[in-house]
């Protein structure tokens, strides 16, 4: 349970809905933000947001993480245009503070309008069970499209949790809410000028990884299993689990160390991209290139989701937020492919292409442009049944294997699969004074 210190170095004036002040919780030093519906259901002034400013600015000044209990029903009316420009400073000052230390929220009750524009700005959410948030309420959406919604329908927890992708995470109370968040913190620097801390560690879980592939090539499995016997024994911490979980994004510990790990699902529509899962991958990447947490790709895609809906929807533009963002990141990368690795999706998930620092694959990696019986569909599609059948057995006997991949330089090495943790930490050892490398230009116009 956190442990929080009675004495405070900061604390701003109580008048208003929002304060601010340094607490310390099990030795981690945060500037503590709490907007809270106490006058006015919590209704920003002008005042309010600059509060929130002043703290946001003061915790990146001195490289401490940002702790917000949020509770708002938006700008203050009474404050008219003031109370805008108000929640406006606050978002300027969040949006400086990104990437340079860690932004967390707690959403204890409502967040409507503008001021719900902040959870998007943090680095994790996790909100009570009856909490909500929206930009246009249900009288709103009543008004404009005929159509009755309650709170709960329009942005509860289930919405911003699998719909969404806002919240992380769901806490039973306000307690609950510091517990999940001091747990995140446990994993991360203070800010993006220091490395995150290394523990003691415990070694995996008992998983025979050499027998978790299945045989027959269209089986599924629970690629968590295999992160269990990778990283130290209890320590996966999965972030948007119910969001895009064909898609399986976490930290966890490796010998001690913070890592990364952004995995494809195969028991989740046989884990191929979709946009929302290019959009949590992207944003998985950016936040660990951040904070200077090294990262494990593990890769097992058929490829990317097709459909005209998903193509109207701008899967190329999605898609490339994920490429764009591992081309970007320099913190120590490692690509392991298990099974399949088919056309774009393959280069997207880290390739050597995009630019890892090391790729190894395991013996039943599959690296192509794409599978089989596509590939034999295309090239033989005037060929009789029974030649098809012919070469498709040839393509999966010479082309779906990661020794061509290897002798191209495109694979490091193929590993036992046993062997994976070993062969993980001694690379994370040799990548450990990896420099990061800065571009020329002041910033990057990125896909978002």
């Amino acid at each position: 349970m956190a442990r929080r210190s009675p004495h405070l170095e900061l604390k701003a004036s109580s008048t208003g809905s929002t304060r601010s002040e340094f607490r310390t919780f099990d030795g981690r030093r945060v500037m503590w933000i709490s907007s809270r519906a106490t006058t006015r259901r919590g209704a920003l002034s002008e005042r309010d947001g600059e509060r929130i400013a002043h703290a946001a600015s003061t915790a990146a000044s001195i490289g401490v993480p940002i702790v917000c209990e949020l509770s708002t029903s938006g700008a203050k009316i009474q404050d008219g245009v003031a109370a805008l420009h108000g929640w406006g400073v606050a978002a300027r000052a969040l949006a400086h503070c990104s990437g340079q230390v860690p932004i967390l929220i707690g959403l204890t009750g409502p967040a409507v309008s503008g001021p719900a524009l902040l959870l998007g700005l943090a680095d994790y959410v996790v909100m009570a069970p009856d909490s909500f948030a929206f930009l246009s309420g249900p009288q709103s959406v009543a008004e404009f499209t005929g159509v009755s919604v309650t709170n709960q329908e329009l942005g509860g927890a289930s919405v911003l949790l699998n719909r969404s992708g806002v919240a992380f995470d769901v806490a039973n109370d306000r307690r609950d809410i510091e517990e999940s968040i001091l747990k995140l913190l446990s994993y991360l620097p203070d800010s993006t000028n220091e490395l995150p801390t290394r523990v003691d560690f415990n070694d995996p879980a008992g998983v025979d990884l050499d027998a978790i592939i299945p045989e027959q090539p269209t089986a599924a499995y629970d690629v968590r299993d295999l992160v269990s016997g990778i990283v130290d024994q209890d320590t996966f911490y999965e972030l948007r689990s119910t969001w895009a979980n064909q898609l399986v994004t976490g930290l966890a510990r490796l010998e001690g160390r913070t890592v990364g790990i952004l995995a494809n699902q195969p028991k989740i529509m046989a884990g191929t991209l979709d946009i929302p899962a290019a959009q949590k991958g992207a944003r998985f990447v950016r936040f660990c290139d951040s904070f200077n947490i090294p990262m494990i790709t593990l890769v097992d895609t058929p490829g990317f989701l097709p459909g005209k809906d998903v193509e109207w929807r701008g899967m190329i533009r999605h898609g490339a937020e994920l490429a764009f963002s591992y081309a970007a990141c320099n913190v120590p990368r490692i690509c392991l492919i298990t099974r399949k690795a088919y056309g774009g999706a393959y280069i997207v998930m880290d390739s050597k292409g995009i630019g890892n620092d090391l790729t190894f694959a395991w013996p039943s990696a599959e690296i192509a442009v794409m599978g089989a019986q596509g590939a034999v569909e295309i090239i033989y599609r005037r060929a009789p049944n029974e030649e098809r059948l012919r070469h498709q057995q040839k393509y999966e006997d010479e082309y779906l294997t990661p020794w061509i991949a290897a002798e191209r330089g495109f694979v490091d090495n193929v590993i036992e699969p046993n062997r994976t943790r070993a062969h993980l930490v001694h690379a994370f050892d040799l990548l450990a004074t990896k420099k990061e490398r800065l571009r020329n230009a002041k910033h990057a116009n990125s896909p978002l």
